[in-house]
């Protein structure tokens, strides 16, 4: 009975991990706060300052009082408009092996993002991915670039690019594009976006000329607004936000978390990203500095429609009359495959978080893409794997179906010994062990191999469940899609469901057929509640991946064979 309440409450508590998909969430930090840099703006050349004057407001400066030099006109305080463009911004078209973009004159961000490699749906017809959502423009673009004063509250310049249209050639070829506006202040903003056909990597590198007569005070801001990447957020099962990886640790924060109020980060970030399920929006600031990245603040804020807006943001710095002074940052925008981001390099592939499982998950990972590559089929990949992670824990499942196959046999006798001891139970267990060694049996032997496959089901879950490869993937028949739920389309809708689960109901009618097979408990209650597990899984699973219920479909073919031997055997 005691085994049967062992092996009861692991079902259950998988059931209910699974149905709330709760997966060991890792802490949120708390807040931190940073006082915000003082805005202020002072034109380029102000003759009625006198030496006084400058010295009591910028004691730290022994030249004129330093400016902080914006794309606004006019002082931020005073609400006034910017000044409308001179002239509107062309969209510069990006073409390369892996992606084409559009980047706009209008404030320098990127419009469109398209990536060649993935597609929007299953359609053949459908166009490649984009994961730029936004239908915002100027400032509010992804990559908008302002100094002295935040993005929202700065004007968007208009740029100059030195070229209409960048079309990259030739397996390793890179292109340049670069960009100048000179601000009404005198300051000058260069950018230039380094493109390749290698990855997916793109270099940003954005040069502040001071062209005037006295130095400059300000701070870099390099901002990102994201939406979801796909219609009505993608998976809601599984995390889509804004990350960062800080101090050599994830941390992913829930955009409603954020509509409380936005999340300010100080530290030492590798990088700062928009991530949903499959892919990545990501920014990694660069320095010369091999410890410091030249970003001491990211804040994450976000508005309607869950559209999520990043902001790095560096110290003050002063730029002397005459002088520059430059900022580098990585972008990459593409698939979160874990081959990929990890040749990618700067830790990006810390991306993909597998939890208390990464260590199982990721050679598992590894395994499906090994097997992949001599079948070039996913769904026979899982298979396979499925019969591997089966092969390796046969001797400790043989063991544990023996010893409740052995449970089951002595039932007769334990029944008349709880009969006969039943008002002295101290009695009762001795007489009770002496029974476990004469048959030799362990009374929680039959859960020990469900203990040692949990870990293992729940890493191959998240691997099935997160796993790039598998989104649109074909297996066979009707199942075109293992990252989508099972469906067999009749030529009508079936309410809630849209088509058949026929791989979801085979995979319930195996479970059901595995409890048959099994030795049922003595309580009849307790033997109740274990027939209604597999009604209770497959309404789970209904919503599952295919490639997740295709696994667990074969595990069970696979336990039933497994039971049936040693039912042969025993008999």
């Amino acid at each position: 009975m005691e085994t049967r309440r062992v092996f009861l409450a692991i079902m259950i508590s998988m059931a209910i991990l699974m149905s709330y998909q709760l997966f060991f969430a890792p802490p949120q930090p708390e807040k931190t706060g940073r006082e915000e840099i003082a805005e202020q703006i002072v034109p380029a050349v102000e003759s009625a300052l006198d030496a006084e004057s400058v010295g009591q407001a910028y004691p730290q400066a022994a030249q004129p009082a330093p400016a902080v030099i914006t794309g606004l006109p006019a002082s931020a305080e005073s609400g006034e408009t910017p000044t409308e463009p001179v002239r509107p911004g062309r969209d510069i078209s990006v073409d390369t092996r892996l992606y084409s973009a559009v980047v706009s004159e209008t404030g320098g961000g990127f419009k469109s993002f398209r990536l060649k490699e993935h597609k929007e749906t299953l359609d053949p017809y459908s166009e490649n991915k984009e994961l730029i959502t936004t239908n915002e423009t100027g400032w509010q673009l992804p990559l908008f670039f302002s100094w002295g004063v935040e993005p929202s509250k700065a004007g968007a310049p208009v740029f100059t690019a030195d070229k209409e249209s960048v079309s990259v050639v030739g397996e390793l070829g890179k292109e340049i594009l670069s960009m100048s506006s000179r601000l009404p202040s005198g300051v000058e903003i260069t950018r230039s976006l380094a493109f390749s056909n290698e990855d997916y990597l793109i270099q940003l590198e954005i040069d502040i000329f001071n062209n005037s007569q006295q130095q400059i005070q300000g701070a870099p801001y390099l901002s990102m607004t994201n939406k979801p990447f796909s219609p009505g957020g993608g998976n809601h099962f599984l995390f889509n936000g804004p990350a960062v990886f800080l101090d050599d640790r994830l941390e992913e924060i829930k955009v409603k978390k954020l509509m409380e109020g936005s999340r300010t980060f100080n530290g030492n970030f590798k990088w700062v990203a928009y991530e949903d399920t499959y892919f990545m929006c990501g920014i990694i600031p660069q320095s010369d500095s091999s410890t410091e990245t030249g970003v001491n603040s990211v804040r994450f804020s976000v508005s309607e429609e869950d559209k999520v807006a990043t902001l790095l943001s560096g110290d003050l710095e002063l730029i002397p009359a005459h002088g520059h002074k430059k900022y580098r940052y990585m972008i990459y925008f593409g698939p979160k495959k874990l081959d990929t981001l990890k040749a990618m390099g700067h830790n990006l592939d810390k991306i993909i978080n597998y939890g208390w499982f990464d260590v199982i998950a990721k050679p598992a990972l590894y395994l499906l893409n090994l097997l992949y590559g001599l079948v070039h089929n996913y769904g026979v990949a899982i298979i396979l794997v499925t019969i591997i992670f089966k092969l390796l824990l046969w001797p400790v499942s043989q063991k544990g179906m023996k010893s409740m196959k052995t449970m089951t046999k002595i039932r007769p006798k334990m029944v008349k010994l709880q009969a006969k001891y039943k008002n002295d139970k101290e009695r009762l267990n001795q007489e009770m062990i002496k029974m476990y060694r004469t048959y030799k049996v362990n009374p929680v032997g039959g859960c020990l191999p469900m203990l040692v496959q949990i870990p293992l089901f729940f890493a191959l879950y998240k691997v099935l469940l997160q796993s790039i490869e598998l989104r649109h993937a074909p297996f066979m028949l009707w199942m075109t899609d293992l990252s989508a739920p099972d469906r067999l389309y009749l030529g009508f809708d079936i309410p809630y469901l849209g088509g058949l689960p026929v791989l979801t109901l085979l995979m319930g009618g195996s479970m059901f057929l595995q409890q048959k097979m099994t030795p049922a408990p003595v309580d009849p209650t307790q033997a109740k509640v274990m027939l209604f597990m597999p009604v209770l899984f497959t309404f789970m699973f209904i919503n599952f991946s295919s490639g997740l219920v295709l696994y667990w479909f074969v595990n069970n073919l696979l336990s039933i064979a497994q039971q049936y031997l040693i039912n042969r055997d025993m008999d």
